[in-house]
């Protein structure tokens, strides 16, 4: 018997066909019915202005995604973070972590929303519609949320001093911070308005200081509002971590070396605690691997 006819491999047979050939009378290929074995016509692919819109779509539901949970960007808007930050600079704040329950850190450079009245004062910017919706979606700083931007020198449980013109203390131990403070400011101001603090930062809570210390109306001016000057953790939208733009002005906002010694019972426990889980860890899958060769020995 003739070899069947290639064109009927792919079609699908019935319970009810007779025979395993998959012929039909007088040793023909079956034709017709959904069974057929001609050639299917192919779909014609939409045109490429047909498909904008969705692609268009898809990008902005991905964007607002990346805003919302991942990336924001961000406008500076004064000279209180200078020289780390100039006024205009864009950067690019994580919001990915706090999601995981990661808390500010000593050293950081965080957004956080306005605490309590901050930003009396200050003029509100007047954004167009077109302004509004990518700021909305992400593309581009937001206009109209009143956010602050400074550098985290306290957490829960620290207390921050500033005596004369400096050094700035955490915990009584002193830091050394000539290398992002502005050329020409001391660490601690001299004024009878703030300048001159001790404080303890109760748990959940930050103090947060400009890097342009005699220009900076940071927790040190601020101790007279609800929260003493202390911004709430819950209030923090992310770490600044890129200067995206302009371009030559691209970098990245690591936390300078004086927070990396030990300034406090917090940090050594953050020291110890991500080898005490990674020991944990280890533990199950060691106990596993044994079981997997001793029972392989003993077969």
């Amino acid at each position: 018997m003739d070899a069947a006819d290639p064109a009927a491999d792919g079609a699908v047979t019935s319970g009810n066909d007779s025979g395993g050939d998959g012929e039909g009378p007088g040793g023909q290929p079956p034709t017709g019915g959904d069974g057929s074995g001609a050639a299917r016509t192919p779909k014609k692919q939409r045109s490429f202005w047909k498909e904008l819109p969705i692609l268009i779509g898809i990008a902005l539901v991905l964007a607002l995604l990346i805003k919302t949970f991942l990336v924001q960007a961000f406008s500076i808007p004064s000279d209180s973070m200078q020289n780390t930050l100039q006024q205009g600079d864009r950067v690019l704040v994580d919001k990915l972590t706090p999601w995981f329950g990661s808390e500010p850190e000593r050293g950081e450079v965080v957004v956080f929303h306005d605490p309590d009245n901050w930003l009396a004062g200050e003029p509100t910017p007047d954004p167009n519609a077109l302004q509004t919706f990518l700021s909305w979606i992400g593309l581009m700083p937001s206009a109209e949320e009143k956010d602050l931007i400074k550098r985290v020198v306290g957490v829960g449980g620290d207390t921050v001093e500033c005596e004369g013109t400096g050094p700035l203390k955490v915990n009584g131990k002193a830091l050394s911070e000539a290398s992002y403070v502005y050329p020409g400011n001391t660490p601690c101001s001299q004024d009878d308005q703030g300048g001159q603090f001790k404080v303890k930062v109760p748990e959940g809570f930050i103090w947060v200081m400009g890097d342009h210390r005699q220009n900076s109306r940071d927790s040190r001016y601020n101790q007279s509002d609800e929260n003493h000057g202390m911004v709430p953790v819950d209030e923090v939208v992310g770490r600044a971590i890129v200067i995206a733009w302009p371009i030559n002005r691209w970098d990245n906002l690591p936390v300078p070396d004086t927070f990396e010694q030990n300034l406090g019972a917090r940090s050594a426990a953050l020291t110890v605690a991500p080898q005490g889980l990674a020991l944990a860890g280890a533990v199950p899958l060691v106990l596993w691997r044994r079981s997997r060769i001793k029972a392989a020995e003993t077969r």
